[in-house]
Order: C-alpha cells, then structure tokens, then sequence
C-alpha cells in the first residue's frame, strides 16, 4: 500500500513540474516572453507580427458570422496567420522567422499570429488539429492553410510564388 501511495505522489510532483515548466509566464507579451512593440504604419521601427483575437480577426481579415459561406478578405495587403501555443516547440522555433520575415516584408504582407489555447473558436473554425498551422491569404484570391515548421527560406517561397504573385 506504502509503495502505491508513493508512486502516486511521485506522479503528482512530476506533472506539476510538468506544468509549471510549460506554464505561460511571459505577462501576456509575446510567445518568446519578450515584450510587443505595438507597428504603427509609416514608421522606421522594426515590425512584430500582430497578435489576433476572435474581435480583431473579424475587424481585419474575415468576418465569418456575416458571411459564413464565403471568405471576404478584409485587409489590402497578403497576410500570414500563424496559429500557435505557448508550449509547442516548433511554434518557438518559427516565431523568430516570422518575425523576419514581418520586417523583411514590411509594407507589402501582414504577418498575424492566433494563440490556439486563447482562441479556441477560431482554432475550431479552421479546422486546426496540428501545430504550427498557416493561413495564407493573397490579397485576391482564395486562403489557403498549411502546417508544420518551416524554415526562413520556404516561407519566402511561399510569399514569392503564392502571396505576392
């Protein structure tokens, strides 16, 4: 009976390791826990993507509740939307990318990230099962999704041949 009870204690303390380990504790900055400098356009600061929420989704790329059947794209310029969580290591590791690629590009896409864990409504109206997800959206056109890591350069094949094309 002793042995039991340790070993259900010892389970206890390892999955609340577990969590405080993948807890978010970054103060609602970005996924990397660095601060987000708010773009304003026209300025000559470097560019973080935007951080969406169901509100501003709607407000900015795509208001599903008035027209649910069709994708009306709201925003002028070609965007990516990176749909991510706070604990998945290959989001880690393309958020930098992104960021790069928000400044190497700056004035001609939108780079745009959804936090699946907060947003789980959009993360259920695209379907998403598996992260890091993508939607890229043209600026005419239909959107198309993707998943998985990618590196700086196949992102930029993507822009080059399906965003900006």
């Amino acid at each position: 009976m002793m042995r039991k009870i340790n070993s259900i204690l010892l389970f206890a303390a390892l999955l609340a390791l577990s969590v405080a380990a993948c807890s978010n504790t970054n103060g609602g900055n970005g996924p990397d826990g660095k601060k987000v400098a708010p773009s304003t356009p026209g300025n000559d600061e470097t560019t973080t993507p935007e951080f969406l929420t169901k509100a501003t989704f709607k407000e900015k790329i795509w208001d599903f509740e008035s027209s649910p059947q069709e994708f009306v794209y709201k925003g002028t310029e070609p965007a990516i939307i990176d749909f991510y969580a706070d604990w998945c290591k290959p989001c880690k590791m393309v958020g930098p990318i992104l960021e790069e690629l928000s400044n190497d590009y700056k004035g001609k896409i939108k780079v745009y990230k959804i936090n699946t864990d907060k947003e789980r409504d959009l993360a259920a109206l695209f379907q998403i099962s598996s992260i890091p997800a993508f939607l890229y959206i043209p600026a005419n056109g239909k959107p198309s999704m993707d998943r998985g890591y990618k590196d700086k350069a196949a992102f930029e094949q993507i822009i080059k041949e399906f965003l900006l094309k």
